[in-house]
Parts: C-alpha cells; structure tokens; sequence
C-alpha cells in the first residue's frame, strides 16, 4: 500500500464511517429552471486542437511511466476508491494552505489520470479566480469560462473546452474577477455543482480551488462539493497554518492530504519533486526536514480536532 493511500485511509478512519454523504443537501432537479437542465451538455462538440503535451509539470501526460505519474495513479485510486463507497460522491476539490503548494498540477494531473485510465468523462473547474493557472498549463483558451458564466450569464456549452485527453473537459476560470466571494458563493455556483452531480452523476467533476488560508471563497465551496482533497507542499506551510486552514473548512470531507515535494526512491530529478505521504524531496532544506513519523502524526491530530464541522 503506497503512502498517499495510507495518508486517505488514515483521514478516512478519523473522519470516522457516520459522516458519509454529508454534503450540502442539493436542490431536487425539478426546482432547477429549465434553461439550467439545457445549459449543460455531456461534452463539447469537438476536441480543441493544440494541447500542450510538453509541459513537464503534467507528468501524467507527457511521461506517463515516471515515478510520478506512478504516484498519480495510486491517488487516482486511492481517491476513486474513496468517493465510491455507498453514494457515489463525484464532485472533489482541491486546495492547499497558501499558494504554490501545487494544488493546481495535483488537480490537472489527477483529472487527466481519471480521464486516461478509466474512460471517465471528467470535468475540471478552474475556480481559483484570483490566480487561474489551467489554461496556461495546457495551453488552451481561458480568457471566458467560470467567472463570465457566474457574472454575465454566459451560455455554459460555449465555454467548456473539450481536451481530446479521454474525455477530459475543461471549465477554465475566465478573466480574474474583482468579486470571487460574491461569485463562488453565489446561488449560480450551487446550482451549477448541483445540475451537474445530478444530471451525470457518474462523471468525476474535479475542482481546483483557490488557497484555503488567505480567501473565504474556498469555505463556500467545501459546503457546495462532496470531497476534498488537501495539498501540503514540505517546507512552504507550518503546521500552524495548516491547522487554521483545514479548521476553516468541511473537515468531515477531507478524503485525505497528498503531500508534494515528498522524497522518494528512484524520482526522476527532472521533476524536482514526488507525490507521498511524508518524506521530502531534492529542495527541502535539512532545517526544515522532520521525520515521517513526526509530521504524520501532528497532520492526524489536525485532522482529528474539531470533528463536529
């Protein structure tokens, strides 16, 4: 067993087995207004032409037998196995404390491993609106998605980007807005997570969320999803900030933290970084370094206080 599901296992046993399915209740298909139901088709019509495939953050595309990609996969299954359990919960966010801890590759690569692997028609939300990073990674257009369709009512279809990765779509961020609290909190943005849990309840809807730390938008969005997944890059948070950031949320979601930067044997150098529970990678500086059993055991306390939010 690797250490990424020992981690979702562990958060798994700690979030304990009654609080299943606790999201927000959705509204009943019949109270979404019929333009809602007709705004969301299964895929766009045609794969968008010029992917970028030499981005060497998306190992899971562009070297797919690397240590990482490797490591993708066993989260990819350690996640599937965890949001299958009883009621299928489809709609994940990933978040971080701060930025640059990785939330956003850790997002794209998992999208692109469930669309890969499984043929699972996947959808990928950009709703960090601050600081999108999706479309840059693949090269595609972003300048109109989520925040034009919360803010002016654009017509959904018109901004999904088909990938031609599986059936990987994508919903980038659009332009920066000014008000992402109004936005990401806004009714729209639960009618949109609701229409599309219940119109395709057997697609994975992955959501890279912004920082859960420095903005209030993100503890909207941990109400609106069913999951949640927690990155912690070694060296970049202290466990103080990670408390407060996870306090902050949905706790009882969490599915478990990926730890990026996590040293391992055999990680290609090119990467610079591996995906684990614990450890830490080839840029750790020795004074931040603790041990394995240290730090995994200070994140289970975080994760086992406050149980009741």
């Amino acid at each position: 067993m690797s250490r990424i599901e020992q981690a979702l296992e562990k958060a798994a046993m700690l979030r304990g087995t009654t609080d299943r399915g606790q999201a927000v209740a959705p509204r009943q298909m019949e109270d979404l207004q019929p333009l809602e139901r007709a705004e969301l088709p299964p895929l766009p019509a045609e794969p968008l032409e010029g992917i970028r495939h030499d981005n060497p953050l998306l190992a899971t595309l562009n070297d797919p037998h690397s240590y990482v990609s490797e490591e993708y996969r066993k989260l990819k299954s350690a996640i599937v196995a965890g949001t299958s359990v009883g009621e299928f919960r489809n709609t994940i966010m990933i978040t971080s404390t701060l930025g640059g801890e990785g939330k956003s590759i850790t997002a794209l690569n998992l999208a692109i491993t469930l669309a890969q692997e499984y043929d699972n028609t996947v959808l990928l939300i950009d709703a960090d609106l601050r600081k999108p990073m999706t479309a840059q990674y693949l090269g595609i257009p972003g300048e109109r998605g989520l925040s034009e369709y919360l803010s002016v009512g654009a017509h959904l279809p018109e901004l999904l980007v088909r990938t031609g990765i599986g059936r990987l779509s994508i919903l980038p961020a659009g332009k920066p807005a000014a008000n992402p609290v109004e936005l990401l909190s806004s009714q729209r943005m639960k009618d949109l997570l609701d229409e599309i849990r219940h119109r395709y309840p057997d697609r994975y809807v992955i959501i890279d969320a912004p920082p859960a730390l420095p903005f209030a938008e993100v503890r909207s969005l941990s109400n609106l999803v069913d999951s949640i997944v927690f990155v912690v890059r070694e060296g970049q948070s202290s466990l103080a900030n990670i408390d407060e950031a996870i306090s902050a949320l949905n706790r009882k979601k969490i599915l478990g933290i990926v730890f990026n930067e996590a040293s391992a044997v055999g990680i290609s150098s090119k990467y610079g970084y591996g995906y684990g529970y614990g450890g830490y990678g080839p840029s750790a500086e020795p004074a931040e370094a603790r041990s394995t059993a240290e730090k995994t055991g200070k994140l289970s306390r975080i994760l086992g206080k406050r149980g009741s939010k």
